[in-house]
């Protein structure tokens, strides 16, 4: 079995990705909508969406290197007890 990091991820990492997707998808939404209503009004409204979409996706990668940083050191601190035993 596969490793990867999704599998191992942390919930607040998934959310933070999936809530990032759906804004900036609810954001593209509302700006399609409003190109097509010719309302540019919903172009503003819809760029606070995509604005914390892309902050949630910033976000879910400090996450995702927090939770690599604290998976290496912890595999460097069992290595390193198997050493030792030797």
């Amino acid at each position: 079995m596969l490793n990867d990091f999704w599998e191992t991820a942390p919930p607040a990492y998934k959310y933070a990705v999936f809530g990032g997707m759906g804004l900036t998808f609810i954001g593209i939404v509302i700006i399609i909508l409003g190109a097509i209503s010719s309302t540019p009004s919903m172009t503003f409204i819809a760029l606070p969406f995509i604005g914390v979409g892309l902050l949630a996706h910033m976000a879910s990668l400090g996450l995702r290197g927090h939770n690599i940083r604290k998976e290496m050191k912890a595999a460097e601190k069992r290595e390193a007890a198997r050493d030792g035993k030797k």
